[in-house]
C-alpha cells in the first residue's frame, strides 16, 4: 500500500487461524482498520509466509489448535529464528486452560470481542 506511515507504526499483521470463517472475519476487521493482513491456515504456512514477507509483521495472531503445525510447534519454530523471535505473538483461543502452556506476549479468548481485539493489535503495532 504505498502511503507513508509514521515512524514506529507498523500496519502488517500475520493472522494464523485454521477456521476459515474466523480467519475471514478477523482479516476483514483488521483490513477495515487499514492493517495489511498476511493470513495462514496453520503454523507451517505461517513460517513460509514469514520467510517470503517483504515486511516483517508487528504482530502474530495465533490460534493454538491447528492441523499440520499447531500453535505450540509454531512458537517453538519461530523462537529458533533470530529474525522472527522478537515478533510479539498473541494467542487467540477458545481453550483458556491451554494458554499457560505456551510462552507468548498475550492471549485473547474466542469469541473475540471487537474493541478489545483492535486495542490489543494497536498496542503491538504502535497505532
Amino acid at each position: 500500500m504505498g502511503e507513508s506511515k509514521a515512524p514506529g507504526i507498523c500496519k502488517t499483521v500475520l493472522l494464523v487461524e485454521d477456521d476459515e470463517a474466523i480467519r475471514q472475519v478477523l482479516q476483514m476487521m483488521l483490513e477495515v482498520e487499514q492493517f495489511d493482513v498476511l493470513v495462514a491456515a496453520n503454523g507451517q504456512e505461517a513460517l513460509e509466509i514469514l520467510a517470503k514477507a517483504p515486511v516483517r509483521p508487528c504482530l502474530i495472531l495465533l490460534d493454538l489448535m491447528m492441523p499440520v503445525m499447531n500453535g505450540w510447534e509454531f512458537v517453538e519454530a519461530v523462537n529458533k529464528v533470530e529474525a522472527y523471535a522478537s515478533i510479539p505473538i498473541v494467542v487467540i483461543t477458545a481453550f483458556h486452560d491451554k494458554v499457560d502452556t505456551i510462552k507468548v506476549n498475550g492471549f485473547m479468548l474466542k469469541p473475540i470481542e471487537f474493541d478489545g481485539f483492535l486495542k490489543t493489535v494497536r498496542q503491538y503495532c504502535g497505532t
